[in-house]
């Protein structure tokens, strides 16, 4: 699936090494604090968080839209793409997080929403005929399957005290990630800013539907006593990284934007074990490195090209 002349001349220039490391250390920055403030905000129902944290980042960026007195509108009234993006990149994942992490702990949740890379560069190379797997990207691939073999191989076993419901709510939140990132590329000639807008609308609308609709309106009741960290996850780990992510991706394309996942579970982990007491053990950290030297093979391989 390649550009036509004219698509092409519409693209953005390819990214600096500078702007891809600048970007991909902020956001992963950003986003890692997302399992901290879940985790500090209590039992709080998925649902409900979920809700309130697309809630806080549609209000956000609302707030920016209207400093930066732009329209609200979407561009070419491509209001298929918000609700696309909403759903993949909003509320299901959002859900997912927020379920797992009452299952499972920060840094091992952290670690397995890293194989997202991996399934970006799968469907690229399936997609994209300039995304396509060489021999060292597929063998990064492998590594990083296997990797995830060690983090979720052992939920398995009877008596493990591993949560596979956990587990495989991360394997499914990096998967709708990935296809959203997947996504975002083929939309063409929309402000970066105004797709994370819509997104969080488009999040913030239906995830709070089924709060009311699932949990019932006392659900909410419990808000009040998480309102710092539910602001700090609305704002600091959603609104600021999307803005920013939404840019990184049109000019960089998924699979190098999805790198973002090979710097996350190490932020993650480090905040877990400095604010929330856990304990990482050995097989998290054997796992875990084996998934990200997966990510790294795969995203550092190749040399740096535009979205195309």
């Amino acid at each position: 699936m390649s550009a036509t002349p004219g698509e092409a001349a519409a693209l953005p220039a390819a990214p600096t090494a500078i702007f891809l490391a600048a970007n991909l250390l902020v956001c992963s920055m950003l986003w890692s604090t997302s399992f901290l403030f879940i985790k500090l905000s209590g039992s709080i129902n998925p649902f409900v968080l979920a809700s309130i944290r697309g809630l806080i980042g549609a209000s956000a960026l609302l707030v920016w839209f209207a400093v930066q007195a732009k329209s609200l509108r979407p561009d070419n009234g491509q209001w298929h793409h918000w609700v696309v993006l909403g759903t993949l990149n909003g509320w299901i994942p959002n859900v997912l997080v927020a379920h797992a992490l009452t299952q499972i702990g920060t840094a091992p949740a952290a670690m397995i929403q890293a194989s997202g890379p991996l399934i970006v560069a799968v469907l690229s190379h399936l997609l994209y005929a300039d995304e396509r797997l060489t021999v060292r990207r597929f063998a990064g691939v492998l590594v990083g399957l296997a990797g995830m073999g060690i983090l979720i191989g052992p939920a398995a076993l009877p008596d493990s005290g591993i949560s596979p419901w956990g587990a495989l709510a991360m394997v499914a939140t990096a998967l709708s990630y990935a296809t959203a990132n997947l996504y975002v590329r083929s939309i063409r000639q929309a402000d970066p800013a105004r797709l994370a807008l819509g997104q969080q609308i488009c999040s913030a609308i239906p995830a709070t539907a089924l709060a009311l609709v699932v949990t019932g309106p006392s659900a909410f009741a419990g808000v009040p006593n998480s309102a710092a960290p539910l602001l700090a996850l609305g704002i600091v780990s959603t609104a600021l990284p999307i803005l920013l992510f939404m840019r990184l991706i049109r000019r960089a394309g998924p699979t190098r934007a999805s790198m973002v996942g090979y710097l996350q579970p190490v932020w993650a982990a480090v905040l877990a074990v400095l604010f929330l007491n856990e304990s990482i053990g050995l097989r998290e950290i054997i796992g875990g490195a084996v998934v990200l030297s997966g990510v790294a093979i795969v995203s550092l391989s190749g040399r740096f090209r535009r979205a195309a």
